[in-house]
């Protein structure tokens, strides 16, 4: 099995639209499979200049300047926008783009970045971000014609036309999360992806067997939901390549080495490899200096053909 690579890029922390256009280019012109991006509106440290960027605005634009690269969120929050809303701008994107999105969605966890734009952060949420999937995969499953109406503890629907409709058939649905027993039943009954974010590397495995056995309970085979995981990405030529991209980044390299895709091009195809050999299929490299093209490159080049 070729283990599938894209590229995950975090904004907030201070890109502009140009910069994650360059980034997106770059990812479809070196072949990796998609260009995702964080959805967050406040910087998690340093200054975050020049600025957030919205999520389904900067996609929308990048959608028109490319071609073939599959383009999405890593998460989106349910908090952000109401679900109605959401539907309508990724089905748009999806138009604009020919077919190639997909949607992350979760519920939330920086309560920072709400309060300082203004956004409500109720305590409980994981019943906003059900209804969500609902009333999304409802609104685009609706056949055209016909309303859809949905009546929720957090949302009413009446009547609505259901459009516009996305080009793809099914827009995927990426979900994650470390609960025990709801987000397996939710990944189960929605998504075409789970994702694990950052995980400790030994629970990977587990964590799967746990998403398979959620699967199986709803009558859904292993196979039908794709396993992925993000891992920050640090890799050099050389020692001293990756010890400069590990500072570019403000890490240790040790650090790197235990949690990420990390080091030399020969440790990194062994971490990988690794990941494949525990059932992932899907590895979303997070690139946190958006400067470094030759990053992508290197891993283009002298990591990827080796998967």
């Amino acid at each position: 099995m070729t283990l599938d690579l894209r590229i995950f890029t975090e904004p907030q922390q201070g890109a502009s639209y140009d910069t994650q256009l360059a980034v997106a280019q770059a990812t479809e012109r070196l072949g990796f499979s998609a260009f995702f991006r964080s959805d967050h509106y406040l910087a998690m440290g340093g200054d975050g200049l020049p600025g957030p960027t919205d999520s389904w605005t900067t996609l929308a634009g990048i959608a028109r300047e490319t071609t073939t690269v599959r383009l999405g969120t890593l998460v989106s929050s349910a908090t952000f926008r109401h679900p109605g809303v959401l539907a309508i701008q990724v089905a748009q994107v999806d138009q604009m783009s020919g077919g190639r999105v997909e949607l992350g969605l979760g519920t939330g966890w920086f309560g920072a970045e709400h309060a300082a734009y203004g956004i409500p952060f109720p305590d409980k949420r994981f019943g906003m971000l059900e209804e969500q999937l609902e009333i999304l995969t409802g609104l685009w499953g609706t056949p055209v014609g016909e309303t859809f109406d949905f009546s929720g503890t957090h949302y009413t629907l009446t009547d609505s036309p259901a459009l516009p409709k996305p080009t793809q058939e099914q827009i995927p649905v990426i979900v994650g999360g470390g609960g025990p027993r709801r987000t397996p039943a939710l990944a189960a009954r929605f998504a075409s992806e789970y994702n694990q974010a950052f995980p400790e590397l030994d629970t990977i495995g587990p964590r799967i067997g746990v998403i398979n056995q959620a699967l199986t309970a709803a009558g859904r085979s292993p196979e039908s939901l794709t396993q992925s995981v993000a891992l920050v990405l640090a890799v050099g030529a050389d020692e001293a390549e990756f010890t400069r991209r590990a500072a570019a980044i403000g890490r240790e390299p040790a650090e790197l080495r235990e949690h990420g895709i990390a080091g030399t091009v020969t440790e990194a195809v062994d971490r990988l490899a690794s990941l494949r050999d525990q059932g992932v299929e899907r590895v979303y490299l997070q690139v946190l200096d958006q400067q470094d093209l030759d990053h992508l490159d290197l891993i283009a080049r002298e990591v990827a053909p080796q998967l």
